[in-house]
């Protein structure tokens, strides 16, 4: 594992040991002082001897990992992320933009041996702490790249069966995955039956005009539900033509996600019928009207 920098949370809440990318020479005052007026310019991780947190500000913690059980999903809306297995119960191709601390791309790793991952990650300061967050090196079966996620969809190949956006940087959602225009070319790149699944955070105005753009692209087949102890919400949009899901079979399938996934896919589908049905998405973006 890379050397980091190591010294004690100056946080009152977050406590713990700050990790850091520096070299062994840098003053610790200064990285203390930087770090509690927010100046600190890297992507620093918090060790509180439980759990692992990586943050681009103290007010912005990005990913959570528990040390006694690093590949599982220890945030809400990751969690609730993965219920496009509902719907693309076997996929051989997931992309991920916005690596993070690599929750999603471990659980997927180790959960689904048949599917092959790539995650895209833009800052090369977040990708250094893979190791710190025991994301497994490249292989086969998962490749992690340095590059903007917008030109890497731009460029891949046709046929993805899921496509995950979790890409945040200290002010917000990145905004090149927030258009028109990439939301046309992640509808492309989509097999058939392809998901398109968006973490949403942040005020709800704020994303309100996001939702609405990816129901123009995906021709109102989309479905958003909030992830209250998160305060996040979810969307998913479904390339497949005439998408009409089967609630009551899905119900039943989500008992046998349970048990094979350890995660609550009876709550996900309930809520995802409630939002169908109550036409939740389009309430939404009439906001950013």
């Amino acid at each position: 594992m890379t050397t980091l920098y190591e010294l004690p949370s100056p946080f009152e809440v977050e406590t713990g040991t700050v990790l850091l990318h520096e070299p062994s020479w840098a003053r610790a005052g200064e990285l203390r002082a930087r770090l509690l007026d927010e100046s600190y310019p890297k992507p620093f991780v918090i060790d509180d001897g439980k759990s692992r947190f990586l943050y681009f500000n103290v007010r912005l913690m990005q990913s959570e990992m528990s040390l006694k059980a690093p590949n599982d999903l220890a945030i809400r809306y990751t969690q609730k992320m993965m219920a496009f297995l509902l719907f693309q119960p076997r996929p051989k191709r997931i992309t991920l933009i916005g690596l993070g601390g690599g929750s999603l791309v471990k659980f997927c790793y180790h959960r689904m041996p048949g599917t092959h991952m790539t995650a895209i990650e833009l800052d090369p300061e977040v990708i250094a702490f893979r190791e710190t967050f025991l994301v497994p090196p490249d292989n086969e079966r998962l490749q992690i790249v340095n590059g903007d996620g917008a030109e890497y969809l731009e460029n891949a190949e046709k046929g993805l069966d899921v496509l995950l956006v979790d890409a945040f940087d200290r002010t917000g959602f990145a905004p090149g995955l927030a258009t028109r225009a990439f939301f046309e070319n992640a509808y492309a790149k989509l097999a058939g039956n392809g998901v398109l699944v968006i973490n949403l955070a942040g005020e709800k105005e704020s994303y309100a005009g996001l939702i609405g753009e990816v129901m123009h692209v995906f021709d109102d087949q989309v479905i958003v539900i909030s992830v209250p102890d998160d305060g996040n919400h979810v969307l998913y949009a479904f390339k497949e033509h005439y998408f009409a899901p089967r609630w009551r079979w899905l119900h039943n399938y989500a008992k046998e996600l349970r048990a094979k996934f350890g995660l609550d896919f009876p709550a996900f589908v309930q809520k995802m019928e409630r939002s169908s049905k109550l036409g939740l998405a389009r309430r939404e973006a009439i906001r950013g009207r």
